[in-house]
């Protein structure tokens, strides 16, 4: 399939259930309103096709770019090209997903993540964390830097119920990964996870609740999954 086709495809699978689905949460500009389930039964079509994810991208529809981070390979996007797709990022599902989770398979994934984080733009901020939430999944505990997720932990703990809205859930998301998949910080991560409690975020007209992050971890630990990262991702 052309981007023609794959567009065309993409209104047919859109519902107006699932459009409101997505504006509900927030989604911001065009939309039509596909299953994640249904976009990736396309995956097969944009697959090895770089310039084509791209593409997809760059139309600013919803879908389109959910599809694109689906498909795009991750060790081939450039420094500048995760730049752009992050200052394209219109609402949540695309900062702290699409983008976030390219990012995090790319070389520059530590590189941006602690640039985004310093960001006054809310998406940018939540990508940031978003990216080092999902890198330390999927990465080798020797490969990551651990003094620095120690010090985003402090940050976390000493700012959190200050940030905004959607950077607040992030921040948790973070702090959950770190006591999940970083054996080393396990106890730390469970002592700020302690320290801050419930974290209040807006999420629109949903039903959508913040983890707990103590309860997750501790489930996860319970489980015997401490430690055990991730293959991808991307999903």
């Amino acid at each position: 399939m052309n981007l023609q086709e794959l567009m065309m495809e993409l209104e047919g699978l859109g519902t107006e259930q699932t459009r409101n689905i997505y504006y509900n949460h927030g989604a911001i500009g065009p939309v039509f309103g596909v299953k994640v389930g249904d976009l990736k039964k396309l995956v097969k079509y944009v697959k090895k096709n770089q310039a084509l994810a791209l593409a997809l991208y760059e139309t600013g529809n919803h879908d389109a770019m959910y599809l694109a981070g689906l498909t795009v390979n991750p060790k081939e996007m450039t420094k500048e090209q995760l730049q752009a797709w992050v200052e394209k990022a219109s609402w949540y599902m695309q900062s702290e997903y699409t983008v976030a989770n390219v990012t995090a398979e790319s070389p520059y994934a530590m590189e941006l993540a602690g640039v985004w984080v310093q960001s006054d733009n809310e998406q940018i901020a939540t990508a940031g964390w978003s990216v080092y939430a999902n890198h330390l999944s999927i990465t080798d505990d020797s490969l990551l830097d651990i003094e620095e997720l120690r010090r985003l932990l402090h940050q976390v703990k000493e700012t959190i119920h200050d940030e905004k809205n959607r950077v607040r859930y992030v921040m948790n998301s973070f702090v959950i990964s770190v006591g999940c998949y970083v054996k080393e910080l396990h106890d730390e991560a469970m002592q700020v996870a302690e320290h801050i409690g419930k974290v209040h975020v807006g999420v629109g007209q949903t039903a959508c609740k913040v983890p707990l992050a103590t309860e997750y971890i501790q489930k996860v630990e319970t489980r015997g999954k401490l430690g055990v990262k991730r293959k991808t991702c991307i999903c």
